[in-house]
């Protein structure tokens, strides 16, 4: 048997690395109060041209849907997003960032570029950019997208 400092594991290794940053941009974003998840979906929905359904948030995003809605309830209780009722389909709600949100996300892009800075001082603009190309693939292909049961 393999000792554990020998794990090959693709999904262990980036569940790590994921935390390690996840740590640096929470700690670097705590002065304005959000998290690097809220951060993610403030600037997911600043990039959409149009208010996207919750479904279709969550597939940006690559996650479940009960899962970015447990993210999205304190963002709309602080008033830094809103479910509307959706305009093609009543039933759906569409996500909103409102002005509060925009101006939030103002607040926090500074503090997330001091995570950005932290983390190229340490690994260089080359091998961070490589690194991002790699996960974006990775996050992107549909052929995992079918192994794991995500919607084609």
């Amino acid at each position: 048997m393999p000792h554990p400092d020998a794990n090959p594991c693709l999904a262990t290794a980036t569940r790590k690395a994921s935390r390690r940053l996840t740590q640096l941009y929470d700690d670097m974003l705590e002065p304005c109060g959000l998290r690097s998840t809220q951060m993610a979906i403030l600037v997911e929905l600043d990039l959409m041209s149009e208010p996207p359904t919750v479904a279709e948030l969550a597939a940006a995003l690559v996650t479940d849907r009960s899962g970015l809605g447990h993210t999205l309830r304190p963002l709309e209780r602080d008033g830094l997003i809103a479910l509307l009722e959706g305009t093609k389909d009543r039933r759906r709600r569409n996500v909103v960032l409102t002005a509060h949100g925009k101006a939030k996300l103002r607040e926090a892009m500074p503090l997330w570029m001091k995570a950005q800075e932290r983390f190229l001082a340490i690994f260089g603009a080359v091998e961070a950019e490589r690194l991002r190309a790699t996960l974006l693939a990775i996050a992107e292909d549909e052929r995992l997208a079918k192994i794991v049961g995500e919607p084609e």
